[in-house]
């Protein structure tokens, strides 16, 4: 049997793929690229936007055709279109789908699968282990562990790692609590685990995610822990006698970093109230764990920050900005920002372009505001910014960032940077610097793919640089040199 999974949206959206993509596998499935060819049919969706709600819908109409065709053909609805509240205005819509899964939940089409092709998929999964256990190594053969997919065994340079499920915070712009539940940290035992079967299969670079990775493991310790935790940055209002002495992600971090064979480590999304100075310093001293922090600010006008219940200032995000790189030589920072939420008057959207001109942050993830159902947006503020002013605004911005970008990324022309390859685009190596930047470079003497590289920035555009490989970076000298 073969399965094609098709995936919209973020990261964590991806990260469950692959782990879907494990399940079935370990079933004696195997991946097809033509989804013609599939046996099981997988849409995992994402509706954190309207457009991408209305993306995912289409997409899955698209399937029914085949369904018609071949009755026999198993499909499977996944991810934020489900959601974790069920799904019967879903089966309602789309009787002709199989299986709905939660997010991060593959156990449903799994256990349709058993059912349905029990006997045969058990004597397949038996041959797949014993083929395994010939040629694999034991951490691979080991039993439990967690294992790529087929065709991205020995291919997959970098691959996400999921360490918080679900979201507490409640933005009231935001449908990823309703859609996949509260906050839910993994053991961290497990996530190591993770990693170093990741690592046996030739991965050099995790990224940790969570929808507030830097909450990693405050459930895991109970809630009053949590509702201790302080930012002297953000605006709280929490003495600082309340701060705890130990972040659990910092934990995380170093024991990840202990993994051999490992080079990079980052982690994504943070929140600015939740970035504390042990969480910076950890980034700063442990040299695998690279120098590129993620941390949407949303809007620049403390008005909108507070409909929009971030629990900050545009001044606590100047402030935290300030400290990030006082902390952490030649960091690169990322943020998320919406424009035209409700209510947002022109002097407010202008207040953010304001704040981004100021810090010139070297990545922003831009988004025109929609409601979302279920929110407290949408239950309680009118969107009331025309879809001609908001799409005004997003061009702005949009031109903003790629002048600030290229402007910044120009800065590199000339130096000689380590890049960790992690594939091939149109007769060029592509990898990607310690601080994310996109690099490409042309040499054909050996094969780069999972190599740190030297390489030599020859030129730089806003997305992109393009440079001349120098030699090939010793890995173990690399990260004692902490230059990875």
């Amino acid at each position: 049997m073969r399965y094609h999974i098709t995936t919209f949206g973020c990261q964590m959206n991806e990260a469950d793929s692959q782990r879907l993509a494990s399940e079935l596998e370990k079933l004696g499935l195997r991946a097809t690229e033509n989804r013609a060819e599939a046996d099981v049919l997988v849409v995992n969706t994402c509706v954190v936007r309207q457009s991408a709600e209305d993306k995912a819908l289409s997409y899955l109409n698209t399937i029914k055709p085949l369904k018609q065709r071949r009755p026999d053909l198993v499909v499977g609805v996944m991810g934020c279109l489900v959601g974790v509240r069920g799904n019967t205005p879903l089966q309602r819509a789309f009787p002709w789908v199989d299986v709905f899964m939660a997010p991060s939940e593959p156990a449903p089409l799994v256990n349709f699968l058993l059912q349905r092709e029990g006997k045969r998929l058990a004597e397949e999964e038996t041959q797949a282990r014993f083929a395994l256990q010939d040629g694999a190594s034991p951490e691979l053969a080991r039993a439990g562990g967690f294992r790529l997919p087929a065709h991205e065994v020995g291919k997959r340079v970098s691959v996400n790692v999921p360490i918080v499920y679900g979201c507490s915070h409640a933005c009231t712009f935001c449908i990823i609590p309703f859609r996949r539940g509260v906050e839910r940290s993994r053991p961290m035992d497990e996530i190591v685990s993770e990693v170093r079967d990741l690592v046996a299969q030739g991965v050099k670079e995790v990224t940790l995610l969570g929808q507030i990775v830097d909450r990693y493991g405050y459930d895991l310790l109970g809630e009053d822990y949590a509702i201790k935790r302080y930012n002297p940055g953000a605006a709280s209002g929490v003495p600082s006698s309340a701060i705890p002495l130990h972040t659990p992600l910092v934990e995380l971090l170093r024991r990840v970093s202990e993994i051999e064979g490992l080079l990079r480590v980052r982690f994504l999304t943070s929140h600015p109230n939740w970035m504390t100075d042990e969480l910076l310093d950890a980034v700063r001293e442990l040299p695998k764990v690279m120098p590129h922090i993620e941390v949407p600010v949303q809007a620049g006008d403390d008005e909108v920050l507070a409909r929009m219940r971030r629990g900050y200032t545009s001044d606590d995000y100047r402030r935290l900005i300030a400290r990030i790189r006082e902390k952490i030589p030649n960091v690169a920072i990322a943020t998320d920002v919406i424009v035209g939420f409700c209510g947002e008057t022109e002097e407010q959207f202008m207040h953010t372009y304001e704040l981004l001109e100021e810090l010139r942050l070297d990545v922003v993830h831009l988004a025109k505001y929609s409601p979302r159902p279920h929110t407290v947006a949408a239950r309680e503020f009118a969107d009331d910014v025309p879809p001609e002013e908001k799409e005004r605004r997003f061009r702005l911005l949009e031109a903003q960032h790629e002048r600030i970008t290229r402007e910044i990324n120009q800065q590199y022309v000339g130096q000689t940077v380590e890049v960790l390859v992690d594939g091939e685009h149109k007769g060029k190596w592509r990898g990607r610097t310690p601080q994310n930047k996109l690099v490409f470079f042309e040499d054909r003497s050996r094969n780069w793919l999972g190599q740190l590289a030297h390489v030599t920035i020859t030129w730089a555009g806003a997305w992109s640089m393009q440079g001349e490989v120098r030699g090939v970076v010793q890995a173990e000298a690399a990260v004692a040199q902490g230059v990875v």
